[in-house]
């Protein structure tokens, strides 16, 4: 890793995760990923960049949930049909 990599990578690991937008945090998961792959690390820059990585990745399923459950609410609110135990007798 060269030395503006370094940098950056310091740089992104003090800042919380969550003060970051999506794609922010998916590209520096991406850049960690391909850090530890290179196998160019030391091993206590290796294990810190494994640890940014997990918060990383926790915080992206995190928001990925909460966008599924807010997907979800907006289709149920679309879905006007009444649900199967509703029985319309009005016909009988």
């Amino acid at each position: 890793m060269d030395v503006q990599n370094a940098s950056s990578s310091s740089n992104n690991q003090c800042q919380d995760v969550t003060s970051l937008r999506f794609k922010e945090a998916l590209a520096q998961l991406d850049q960690i990923v391909s850090s530890l792959e290179s196998n160019t690390l030391e091993l206590e820059e290796s294990l810190r960049e494994y640890k940014r990585g997990v918060e990383l990745l926790t915080y992206l399923r995190e928001k990925l949930d909460g966008a599924q459950q807010e997907v979800d609410m907006l289709m149920g609110k679309l879905d006007v049909r009444g649900d199967d135990t509703t029985t319309d007798t009005s016909l009988s």
